[in-house]
């Protein structure tokens, strides 16, 4: 146990400082401070000791140079049951500090304004707390160091019980939260820097960031424990920031989907609703209204959608929440939507169902470009976000026949529908929606079989989107066969003069676009 004698101060967060600070006062801590802090707690009748005061040194440099003196770091770094350690700092005047109670500028807050300029963000970087909080968790055999108003009631509670004394197990769990609170600080100013230079894209260096949002009854199967990490400030509209406003808490397969869904719908201009089954959309559809775009993307597969995940790009309306409500009446299971917001009226009918999760991204206009990360064992793949989009004149006609202008819109909706479905994918669609979808699978065929099969009928006068190019003619047979009347594709295999050939026999329009869209 280490008795608490002398305690150094400098906050910004002050939450709860009063409390665990009067509790040190009971036990006759000697109270140093700086600047804002000492000011606070004077304004609260606590007797304190200026840092200027204790070192002989004056703050100067508009505060930039506080704490940064010998007789503050020498206090945090000497052993004290080492004999050279304690003649030197007894020649020099310079005492014990047996705990150190500092958090740090908020420099991610900052620079998530909008406004924000470069000098903003860097007079927010803190200097004196860093070195505080690094020199006394590098000696926590000898000092106490809290960086998180979250951790004053177990010390008080601590203090209290153990006559002003702190144990060495606290002690080293303090500093190991003070290693990874300058951890997390550093990178996110490496981070911001880092992201100035926009010519850049990959450093050579990735250092991540993540703070725990909440923990998880369990992963993707009842075994697997989980738990959900995210950014510490909102990015951009996106499914790990969104407010929950109804329903039970989320899970781990939950969170994926919904991520999925968002995303997908995210990437169309009109109102566009995705319907998403294990991270695949099993369903997708653009119409003039959310309620139309969701009745379309639901009549693509309305099996597979029980138990789905709805994302939607407008806000809902009751008129859009009456029509999943018919949904639902119908037998199709809705586990959650997540949308940018709702009306009153729809939210309160949606929340009949209390085990429905309702999500709310807020307005989706506020949306760049992101960077993707896999993990994988023992490493990270980084990629920049397939954004890619195309516009007619991006098409290479390759067949005899040319689509007609109301094949080309659908043909371009399938085209940016298809590269959200994991590959292989073919995806078939009339208009704006999807009507087959064969997703995830190992040959082309066979994707381009599942989507025949659960089109039906409606795979007649559809279009067809090939996330990559058929390397044999056999998915354009089967195309052929059930009435498919334009493909495209990417083109670029050895075999794309017989793939032509088979579209030409059987009459459809093939367009080149130039580019894949795998989705692993």
């Amino acid at each position: 146990m280490k008795k608490i004698e002398r305690a150094l101060i400098s906050t910004y967060d002050k939450t709860n400082l009063s409390d665990l600070v009067n509790t040190l006062g009971k036990w006759d801590v000697e109270i140093l401070s700086t600047g804002g802090t000492a000011k606070h707690l004077r304004d609260a009748e606590i007797k304190i000791v200026d840092v200027s005061d204790y070192t002989g040194f004056p703050e100067m440099l508009e505060g930039r140079v506080k704490t940064l003196h010998p007789r503050i770091h020498g206090g945090l770094l000497a052993q004290w049951d080492n004999e050279t350690h304690v003649d030197q700092a007894s020649a020099h005047g310079i005492k014990p500090i047996d705990m150190v109670i500092c958090n740090l500028y908020p420099f991610e807050a900052t620079i998530a304004k909008p406004d924000v300029t470069l000098m903003d963000a860097i007079e927010n970087i803190d200097i004196g707390g860093p070195t505080m909080i690094r020199a006394a968790a590098k000696n926590y055999h000898h000092v106490s160091v809290l960086t998180d108003p979250t951790q004053y009631a177990d010390i008080i509670s601590e203090l209290n019980n153990n006559d002003g004394c702190i144990s060495d197990e606290r002690r080293l769990e303090l500093a190991k939260s003070a290693f990874l609170h300058t951890a997390h600080y550093d990178s996110a100013i490496s981070n911001y820097l880092i992201n100035l230079d926009s010519n850049k894209e990959f450093e050579d260096f990735l250092t991540l960031n993540y703070e725990k949002a909440d923990s998880l009854r369990y992963g993707e199967n009842p075994h697997q424990d989980a738990a959900f990490y995210r950014t510490e400030t909102k990015p951009s509209p996106c499914a790990a920031w969104a407010k929950q406003l109804n329903g039970p808490a989320l899970s781990y397969n939950n969170i994926l989907d919904l991520d999925a869904a968002l995303e997908i719908v995210k990437d169309f201009d009109t109102p566009t609703c995705a319907i998403i089954k294990h991270n695949n959309p099993c369903g997708l559809a653009s119409a003039e209204n959310l309620q139309d775009a969701f009745t379309n993307a639901l009549d693509c597969d309305r099996t597979s959608a029980f138990g789905s995940i709805v994302g939607l790009n407008r806000k809902v309306t009751i008129q859009t929440a009456n029509t999943i409500r018919d949904a639902a009446k119908s037998g199709v299971k809705i586990e959650a939507i997540i949308a940018p917001s709702y009306t009153e009226k729809a939210l309160t009918a949606l929340s009949r169902v209390e085990n429905r999760r309702i999500l709310e991204t807020g307005s989706l206009s506020d949306v760049g470009p992101i960077m993707q990360m896999r993990h994988i064992n023992g490493g990270v793949l980084v990629q920049e976000q397939d954004a890619h989009n195309i516009d007619k004149s991006d098409l290479n006609v390759v067949t005899k026949r040319e689509p007609t202008e109301q094949e080309l819109q659908s043909l371009l909706f399938a085209w940016k529908a298809c590269k959200h479905v994991k590959s292989n994918c073919i995806l078939l669609a009339q208009g704006t929606h999807t009507v087959g979808i064969g997703a995830g699978q190992m040959s082309r065929v066979d994707a381009a079989i599942i989507a025949v099969r659960k089109a039906g009928e409606k795979a007649n006068d559809s279009v067809l989107a090939s996330d990559a190019f058929f390397p044999f003619p056999d998915g354009v047979e089967i195309a052929g066969d059930a009435g498919i009347k334009a493909i495209i594709q990417p083109g670029g295999s050895v075999n794309d003069e017989s793939v032509i050939k088979t579209a030409d026999k059987y009459g459809m329009s093939m367009v080149f676009t130039g580019i894949r869209h795998f989705r692993h």
